[in-house]
């Protein structure tokens, strides 16, 4: 298509004026889509150079685990690349079973089903169950994933102010009637790092007969006597109805899941459009996640070394006058306030060697965006210290502490 048809095309007119992104990287300010030529766990090389990388979800450093390489490395020779179709038809592999299996013990659950990505999970959680006349409650921090599974449902969505159970409560009685109604939220939100009240969303669900959700994207691995996730974490692992989550955080590959009865995942399994009608997880994907999840459970020693590097960091930043927010967990934002002033202290890190996550509208408030960081198991306290004193020069460059 030639310059001049596609400025005669209308539906291109907004992409033509999109020019923000563009301006940021004439600037030398843009962050995204930084290609990482080589990792070694937690450190990478771009542009040519090593650093320290703060922003990964890698929390339990399994990425280079030579148990989850070697099953990964198995499964291609043994499968081949890919399934080639979707779990509904010839892409079922007996290793989708196996790691559907192990979900459901490690979680106390019924059953599990097994998906190419844990946006796909929610996606066919959400629209797969909520059917119309129904009601999905979200809370206003929910993921993206949360978000859009809502919009594709033919259900009604209603959002409550986040954590705040009486905003939810209201809505409930207001607007629910005799309807059926689910309530999802992350167990830990992957931008502010605080834990859902989980008691006390499970004390409204019951109180209305509406199912409760959690997404352990950032739980599992994380929250949990046993890195069992946020139901466990409060000790109600029996009590919440569906856990979903992701392999692509603390078990260092890609797909997700959803563990509930099994009258609930045999129905998704016949009426969930992102399972039935999108390839399954491959072989490797597939036999690396299992190998990180016996992995999770043999080494506990590693959940105990990411919470020492959470308390070191966290500790860290508030002794140096960092706003981290209310963060309970090894996601540990850096508020920075406006987008121009975030993007040049990222800058700064990432030319000094530390990768952090620049996090601006429309994932948050134009002022209240943050150097979104995150800590590994695998992070030495050396490591950990450098990228504080880094933090501390250039945070009084520029008069952020």
């Amino acid at each position: 298509m030639t310059s001049q048809t596609l400025q005669q095309v209308a539906l291109f007119e907004k992409c033509r004026q999109f020019t923000k992104a563009r301006e940021v990287e004439a600037a030398g300010l843009y962050p995204y889509f930084k290609p990482i030529s080589e990792s070694e766990d937690t450190v990478v090389t771009i542009e040519g150079q090593r650093r320290i990388m703060l922003g990964s979800n890698n929390y339990l450093g399994l990425t280079h685990h030579p148990k989850v390489l070697e099953a990964a490395e198995c499964a291609l020779k043994r499968y081949g690349s890919g399934c080639t179709g979707s779990r509904f038809l010839n892409g079922t592999l007996d290793l989708h079973g196996q790691l559907e299996q192990a979900i459901a013990d490690f979680l106390g659950k019924e059953s599990c089903l097994v998906f190419s990505t844990g946006y796909s999970a929610n996606l066919g959680l959400i629209a797969g169950l909520v059917a119309r006349n129904d009601v999905v409650y979200l809370d206003k921090l929910d993921h993206a994933s949360i978000v859009d599974g809502a919009k594709l449902c033919f259900g009604e969505t209603t959002r409550f102010r986040h954590n705040n159970l009486a905003s939810l409560e209201s809505k409930m009685e207001r607007d629910l009637g005799d309807r059926a109604a689910l309530i999802i939220v992350d167990g830990v939100y992957s931008m502010e790092g605080d834990i859902a009240d989980v008691p006390g969303l499970l004390q409204i669900a019951r109180k209305f007969g509406a199912a409760l959700a959690l997404d352990d994207a950032h739980s599992l691995g994380v929250l949990g006597p046993n890195g069992d996730g946020t139901a466990a974490h409060f000790g109600l692992s029996d009590e919440v109805d569906i856990i979903a989550g992701t392999f692509s955080k603390s078990l260092a590959s890609i797909g997700g899941f959803v563990a509930a009865p099994d009258s609930v995942t045999h129905f998704l399994k016949h009426h969930s459009r992102p399972l039935m009608f999108t390839a399954s997880l491959p072989p490797a994907n597939t036999a690396g996640v299992l190998a990180a999840l016996e992995v999770l459970q043999s080494e506990p020693e590693r959940r105990e070394q990411l919470w020492a590097n959470t308390r070191q960091l966290q500790e860290g930043f508030r002794s140096l006058g960092f706003d981290i927010g209310p963060t309970e967990t090894p996601i540990v934002p850096v508020l920075n306030g406006r987008m121009e002033n975030t993007f040049l202290f990222w800058r700064k890190l990432f030319e000094a060697g530390v990768f952090t996550n620049p996090v601006a509208p429309p994932a948050v408030p134009a002022t209240e965006c943050r150097l979104r960081t995150s800590l590994m198991a695998s992070h030495t306290p050396e490591q950990i210290d450098f990228c504080l004193e880094t933090f501390a020069k250039i945070g009084r460059e520029l008069g952020v502490i």
